[in-house]
């Protein structure tokens, strides 16, 4: 089966694709603020300021879990716009004409096209039950949760530990790597062979779109369960550094 390949709904509904499959989960965790976030550190530890740390990374969660939120209505439109550029790409196989498509040859009038708000009819249908395994939704959860406090977690750990705080600050492995292992053992296997079903017609579109949904809801509970997470997950990379 190409990548290329793709399955097309009735009633002008967008083409599943496995290539564009991977933008509905491509929610980033928040992992760009570590050099701000080790000199507040640096900055806090020479005046002897230890409050305020905490409150900042919990803003920067709660910046993550609106992101999250953003994204999610982004998800139809952008799920458009990668089944046209892999439509575009299959048929020309050339990177930069698509590039050069996209930016110089009315491309930016397909983004007017493709925009779409999220569809209250797929909403509804979780009320028909889940369209995935209860554990594949709990590992998601987990695994956004761990991935997005990460960075913050070793960095807090050496705000816990300052005379730790170097080794302390490259431990984010530590909870990323429990992250990495859930997502690409447990729940990517999951999503390409219900990605294949759909293109193969043995799950209807409709119940893949349901799936879609319920994971990105525990990608948002994922952000959210990473505000309880974060000092245990400090805490837990301190006693490392401390035991190294």
């Amino acid at each position: 089966m190409q990548s290329g390949s793709r399955a097309c709904g009735h009633g002008g509904s967008p083409c599943v694709s496995r290539s564009s499959t991977s933008s509905y989960l491509s929610l980033a965790p928040p992992t760009r603020f570590k050099g701000h976030s080790s000199q507040r550190i640096e900055e806090d530890i020479i005046h002897g300021v230890s409050h305020g740390l905490l409150a900042d990374f919990r803003w920067l969660l709660l910046a993550a879990t609106i992101a999250t939120l953003i994204g999610a209505f982004l998800i139809p439109t952008f799920q458009r716009l990668f089944t046209l550029a892999v439509g575009h790409f299959h048929i020309h196989r050339s990177l930069p004409r698509l590039l050069m498509h996209a930016f110089f040859k009315g491309g930016l009038a397909y983004v007017k096209d493709a925009v779409r708000p999220p569809s209250g009819q797929n909403v509804k249908s979780l009320k028909g039950g889940r369209a995935i395994s209860p554990w594949v939704l709990a590992f998601n959860t987990l695994a956004v949760a761990l991935w997005t406090i990460g960075v913050f977690a070793a960095l807090y750990a050496g705000a816990l530990n300052p005379q730790l705080r170097v080794t302390a600050s490259t431990l984010s492995s530590i909870v990323n790597g429990v992250a990495t292992i859930l997502m690409f053992v447990f729940i990517d296997p999951h999503l390409s062979v219900m990605t294949d079903d759909v293109l193969d017609g043995l799950i209807p579109e409709p119940r893949f779109r349901q799936a879609i949904v319920w994971l990105v809801g525990s990608r948002l509970a994922g952000t959210l369960l990473g505000q309880a997470l974060l000092v245990p997950a400090a805490m837990v990379i301190a006693a490392v550094a401390a035991a190294m």
